[in-house]
């Protein structure tokens, strides 16, 4: 993506009902029970669900104690799997448990201070939206969230809870110009027809959600439940993992991926709040007309405190030279583990609300990275 070029991107969403995301929001419901109780536990909560079944394993170490089970199946119960006929429901399915503590090797690089773990980790912002996101993944996720609200609303009330959204932005000089594709798929009940689910999801979901302006009716696809049915869905469709959807929770596809999945991981884990960093850098540097477009990389070794490397590209857009945004960076934000966990105050219930439509974007002030409350400081300090 380079400034003045002419391209179509498409990014996807997919509802908090899909498989992959009902095992990102289990993990994440559990990591809050647990720092509610004990901040400073260590979690890292994989969960897999299938027919009937929950599973969830990993590493967790905590003064407290926690019913597993029955977070698992309010979280279900929550998203709207209450009935045996969807294949899945809170009541009937199994939950098994594998747990066992945090490995005391990795526990003694990170008692000092030191990163959880080596890795790379990538932030990115743009000023293509309000939010200082790409446009194409936030239209997918308000797409997602819409269809969501329509079924609990009972606005559509043959809606069942899986679902996925998918977006194609025209670019023009490299700006969006229009919406080219929009493809909704969601489960449904076996007695409605598609002709009238088409019917009701362009104007029940995608016009109440997608601006105007960028509405050609003449010069739009829609591919609304494209097989034609979509009644088996949810865990008896497809089994769901941790971490299986790290490009819808980050930014559609655009910029880079350090590899790494956010949910059901506790802040030391620098995945995830070492990407949080790296959003809430980017996001201040666009705020204060930095650039247009930025993409912020930042990288640990295991147990060490400061990043092994920052890097930036701006994609042809920036105001400065890209060696003094790193400074820029090194001067007002500081880096180490526990610098970002303070400064984010991250030891807080606050990621189930993260597991399903994106962790970046969000209107929710208890998403600290989302905040440019630096962006007067960069733009002194960048002379601009």
């Amino acid at each position: 993506m380079v400034a003045g070029r002419n391209y179509f991107f498409t990014s996807e969403s997919v509802t908090e009902g899909h498989p992959d995301k009902i095992a990102d929001q289990i993990s994440d419901a559990i990591l809050d029970a647990i720092i509610s109780r004990d901040p400073i536990s260590r979690v890292a909560c994989e969960t897999l669900v299938t027919t009937g079944l929950a599973f969830v394993a990993g590493e967790i170490t905590t003064s407290c104690y926690i019913d597993i089970p029955s977070i698992v199946r309010e979280t279900i119960k929550d998203i709207g799997y209450t009935r045996a006929k969807y294949g899945f429901d809170y009541e009937t399915c199994a939950v098994i448990t594998s747990i066992h503590e945090q490995s005391s090797d990795i526990a003694m690089g990170v008692d000092i201070g030191g990163a959880g773990d080596q890795g790379l980790m990538f932030g990115f912002a743009c000023n293509e939206t309000q939010e200082l996101m790409p446009m194409p993944i936030m239209l997918a996720h308000k797409l997602a969230m819409r269809l969501t609200e329509a079924r609990k609303k009972d606005v559509l009330g043959y809606l069942r809870p899986d679902g996925k959204s998918q977006v194609t932005i025209e670019y023009k000089n490299g700006k969006p110009a229009r919406v080219d594709t929009i493809v909704i798929s969601s489960q449904h009940s076996p007695d409605i027809t598609l002709k009238e689910m088409r019917e009701d999801i362009i104007e029940k979901v995608i016009k109440p959600v997608i601006p105007s302006e960028l509405l050609d009716e003449e010069n739009i696809t829609y591919h609304i439940n494209p097989t034609g049915r979509f009644v088996v869905g949810g865990p008896m469709g497809d089994t769901g993992l941790t971490g299986r959807k790290i490009i819808v929770d980050t930014y559609g596809g655009v910029g880079s991926h350090g590899g790494g999945c956010f949910s059901g991981k506790d802040p030391t884990k620098v995945d995830r709040s070492g990407s949080y960093m790296a959003r809430y850098i980017a996001k201040n540097l666009i705020a204060a007309g930095i650039a247009d477009r930025i993409e912020v990389q930042i990288a640990y070794a295991i147990g060490v405190p400061e990043p092994v490397s920052i890097f930036v590209d701006t994609f042809g857009t920036g105001k400065i030279d890209d060696k003094k945004i790193i400074s820029t960076i090194k001067k007002n934000f500081d880096l180490t583990p526990k610098a970002i966990i303070e400064q984010l105050n991250l030891r807080r219930p606050i990621y189930k609300k993260t597991a399903a439509y994106g962790h970046f974007g969000r209107n929710d002030e208890d998403l600290t990275w989302e905040r440019t409350d630096k962006a007067e400081a960069l733009k002194r300090d960048a002379g601009l």
